[in-house]
């Protein structure tokens, strides 16, 4: 079982930077890959990035590729979603995931995701 809580959101201007955290709780964080994923009003939650297990491996959407960067400390059990040059597209609720299965893949698919934080607002706007 892995429990995940984000933080780190909250009111950026248009070309700022915000960092969120997801802090987790279980033995297991460290072997599995976690996701962010970001839902506007009235849209579909949609993926933002993910990281490998071991971090050696990331992936974004096109919309914020050379804007987000995402990074995992295992020693810490916590990922890490830098984001730079926001833009007031990116308002939304930001949520980190995580898959159940030790060493699996990554993926941009919501459904391959067991485990959910409660969301942070993040809001972009001048």
């Amino acid at each position: 079982q892995v429990q995940l809580v984000e933080s780190g959101g909250g009111l950026a201007q248009p070309g700022g930077s915000l960092r969120l955290s997801c802090a987790a709780s279980g033995r297991t964080f460290g072997a599995v890959p976690v996701g962010w994923f970001r839902q506007a009003p009235g849209k579909e939650r949609e993926f933002v990035s993910a990281i490998s297990w071991s971090g050696g491996a990331t992936y974004y959407a096109d919309s914020v590729k050379g804007r987000f960067v995402i990074s995992r400390d295992n020693a810490k059990n916590t990922v890490y979603l830098q984001m730079n040059s926001l833009k007031p597209a990116d308002t939304a609720v930001y949520y980190c995931a995580a898959r159940s299965r030790a060493y699996a893949g990554t993926s941009v698919q919501p459904r391959e995701y067991a485990y959910w934080g409660q969301g942070t607002q993040v809001t972009v706007s001048s």
